[in-house]
């Protein structure tokens, strides 16, 4: 019995000092979309933060492709010593698994969560010369318009194009095709040149287009007008109901990760995320702070899991 508790205190204090003496060395941070995307945006003042308040390198690496898969791929093969972590969008968590026919992992098994870093609205919004102001034109335009009739998304899989097909099922539009690109900065290139008329992005991408009028923002996907687009209605007031969406930006380590570990990275996260860096961030963005426990951000997951189920299975959308 002594023996039995002298190793559990042992083991518990090896835990603690650990956990107190990490990071050791320099953290990577793998980003699974381009640079200068909305997961980049939601990561890299939180590394910096997380730098200067340990005094320790946290490195981003971008390592884009497969909607996410493969930069999210290396960190569930990674070491389980809090060297190699993750921050991504939801799309290869929660909707690349309901979509992809194969997937080279198990976020839910594979990974561990350590807090949502933001979350934001997304925005339909067409160029300037579609001759559409509100929803109700869009959709005549729409219409009258089958073979030109297109929107541009981030990308296959992204919560931009789930939400476009979750538009599509509740306004029961057969005719509106979705162009996939690599990001949201192409997409958003090629919607401000009239290549695809209709976008939907994320405020945190597409603010400033929208404030500098380069694109017309239609509906917003949030249950409630967006601060920093008073004029826009929801989908719900424009006259269609069930489009409610929010792209969101979370912060994962791999699965077995010390639980010390996991509750320090999630300590010092919500410490830079309350700062004033991290809230300005989320003025210019738009973004709202939802900064919250392991155990709370699981159970979120689990709900958005089933929630894209659903989108996916309705639309039929599904890739390769």
């Amino acid at each position: 019995m002594r023996r039995a508790i002298a190793a559990l205190f042992l083991s518990i204090a090896a835990g603690y000092a650990g956990a107190q003496a990490y990071p050791a060395k320099t953290v990577t941070v793998i980003v699974p979309w381009p640079a200068g995307g909305p997961s980049d945006i939601a990561a890299r003042p939180v590394a910096k933060g997380m730098q200067d308040n340990l005094k320790q390198t946290f490195v981003i690496d971008n390592r884009g492709g497969a909607s996410g898969n493969i930069g999210t791929a290396i960190v569930t093969k990674a070491a389980p010593d809090g060297y190699t972590l993750l921050m991504t969008s939801s799309s290869p968590i929660v909707i690349n698994p309901n979509v992809y026919k194969s997937m080279p992992f198990d976020a839910r098994k594979d990974l561990v969560p350590i807090t949502n870093l933001m979350r934001v609205p997304l925005v339909l919004a067409v160029h300037p010369s579609i001759p559409a102001k509100n929803l109700k034109e869009l959709l005549a335009w729409i219409a009258a318009n089958k073979s030109k009739a297109q929107y541009a998304s981030a990308g296959n899989g992204t919560p931009q194009h789930m939400t476009g097909e979750l538009f599509k099922t509740a306004a029961n539009l057969k005719d509106l095709t979705h162009v996939p690109y690599k990001g949201s900065a192409p997409a958003i290139t090629d919607a401000l040149g009239g290549h695809v008329p209709i976008i939907f992005d994320s405020t945190i991408a597409i603010l400033p287009q929208l404030k500098d009028k380069k694109l017309v923002p239609i509906a917003v996907t949030s249950t409630k007008r967006h601060p920093a687009l008073p004029d826009v209605p929801t989908f719900a007031e424009a006259g269609v109901k069930g489009v409610e969406s929010y792209a969101w930006y979370g912060f994962f380590a791999p699965a077995k990760t010390p639980k010390e570990v996991v509750a320090k990275l999630n300590a010092e996260a919500q410490k830079v995320m309350k700062g004033p860096a991290f809230k300005k961030v989320l003025d210019e963005t738009g973004s709202d702070y939802v900064g919250d426990t392991p155990e709370n951000f699981a159970k979120f997951i689990a709900a958005e899991h089933a929630k894209w189920a659903k989108v996916a299975k309705d639309s039929g959308a599904t890739l390769d």
